[in-house]
């Protein structure tokens, strides 16, 4: 009697995926299982049946998986005493994690964060969170779902992971509903009904389950509806390939920022200025940049704090602001956070060149001389002033000091380029700046100098 009432459970589980769903997993289990039935993941490390499943997924996550899967009562089975993973607990693992309520969903997850029963401490959850942001930068690079970036043109992901973790952790709301501090946070224990809440708060954690095991165990990866999640998780690159340039976002940084941006943005970053490619030139940055569309503009100081804004609207270069309330500030390094309008002003973005009487420079929140965000035209000199905070953007100081050097900066453009910036057509700097070409012809160079043409970013091949 206890095997039909379960079987009717996973009848009612299985009836949640429509008919070719059900095949692709019914697939997915037999090669994990190796045809015999129930899948051969033995103490958390897979028999060489399963080994294709360590390629595309950490270790750490494949137990984690085990784990969530083993931790699904089979009443009236014998199956705590066999290490195998059932088809029924495969069944309602994929129903629970794909398809489940919140409530479903944090139950397997409780088990991925520890096997044991009760709560769960700040530290395993937030081992649990770096392992996750981890499997999922290791599986979209194994699936080739990078769309443009790599390990050689971003920033080693290790620091990004930490630094993504611990933004979706600093979400956690103990039951009385306050935020522990971090010290505090790493002993606190949390029980399943704070855990449910912080992922119904986070979408990140569901998207990155959902990713983990569809591209990872590779089940649903390619059913239209089910990839509407993971389809902007990762906007395509263009204009870095072959240019030797590492980029100063790491591929967790990018997906966060990402996440922030306007929804019809989210499907593509160009390059549009680099100083290690472009120069250390406020005129070049401004010739990069004006009329290009929303833009990203990140920089890293001297003492290596990493941060930037998003610019709404095309930059243009005049003494009034400008922008809309959809601009933000953000900060990478040392720790992820994105910080919005707070409607106190309009001080949105600015961007202003060889005026007397206006100052000279791009910034973002604050005022004149008191930018939450400011690099002077004098470029190599920049602020971030916000004692308390930035009036525009509540952001904290994003750089280590009030006044900073600028060891680094580029600005992407995010969302298609404008008409108006096609690249058909696109001017040389030769052909707008005749003191340049005459400077060339002066040292002996022709006009044959294609070389220092901007490449046409749109013809490149989508990676």
């Amino acid at each position: 009697k206890m095997g039909n009432a379960e079987s009717n459970a996973y009848r009612n589980h299985l009836s949640r995926f429509l008919p070719e769903e059900q095949s692709d997993i019914d697939g997915v289990f037999d090669t994990l299982s190796g045809s015999s039935g129930s899948a051969g993941a033995k103490n958390g490390k897979a028999t060489k049946k399963t080994a294709y499943v360590r390629e595309p997924l950490p270790e750490q996550m494949t137990v984690r998986l085990y784990n969530g899967m083993k931790s699904i009562d089979l009443t009236g089975k014998s199956s705590a005493l066999s290490e195998q993973i059932a088809k029924e607990q495969f069944v309602i693992f994929m129903s629970n994690l794909l398809k489940g309520n919140a409530d479903e969903k944090v139950t397997i997850i409780m088990r991925m964060i520890s096997k044991t029963e009760g709560p769960v401490k700040g530290k395993q959850i937030q081992e649990f969170t770096e392992d996750l942001i981890t499997s999922v930068v290791h599986v979209l690079n194994y699936r080739k779902e990078l769309r443009g970036w790599n390990s050689e043109n971003t920033r080693d992901s290790a620091s990004g992971v930490k630094a993504l973790a611990s933004q979706l952790l600093s979400e956690l709301k103990l039951a009385d509903g306050t935020k522990p501090l971090r010290p505090q946070l790493m002993e606190a224990n949390f029980d399943q009904s704070v855990i449910e809440d912080w992922v119904y708060r986070v979408p990140q954690i569901s998207v990155f389950l959902s990713v983990v095991i569809r591209q990872g165990l590779h089940v649903l990866h390619s059913l239209p509806d089910q990839t509407k999640d993971t389809l902007n998780l990762v906007p395509g690159c263009k204009g870095i390939k072959g240019r030797g340039l590492v980029s100063l976002f790491d591929i967790p940084s990018i997906m966060y920022i990402n996440s922030h941006l306007p929804a019809e943005l989210q499907h593509k970053w160009q390059l549009l200025f680099s100083s290690r490619l472009h120069g250390e030139s406020f005129s070049q940055l401004c010739g990069h940049i004006v009329n290009k569309g929303p833009c990203i503009v990140i920089l890293k100081d001297l003492d290596g704090y990493i941060f930037g804004g998003f610019a709404s609207q095309s930059w243009e270069v005049k003494p009034q602001f400008q922008g809309d309330n959809r601009c933000f500030l953000f900060s990478v390094f040392p720790s992820l956070a994105v910080y919005t309008y707070t409607g106190y002003n309009d001080h949105y973005m600015y961007l202003n060149h060889g005026q007397q009487t206006m100052p000279n420079g791009l910034g973002m929140g604050g005022q004149h001389g008191y930018f939450g965000l400011w690099i002077d035209s004098d470029y190599g000199k920049g602020h971030s002033k916000a004692k308390p905070r930035c009036t525009t953007y509540n952001s904290p100081q994003l750089s280590a000091k009030e006044d900073f050097t600028l060891d680094a900066m580029e600005v992407w453009a995010v969302g298609d380029l404008p008409e108006s910036a096609g690249t058909k057509g696109k001017k040389s700097i030769l052909d707008v700046d005749p003191q340049a070409q005459a400077l060339l012809e002066m040292a002996g160079k022709s006009r044959q100098s294609e070389g220092l043409r901007e490449p046409l970013e749109e013809d490149e091949d989508d990676d």
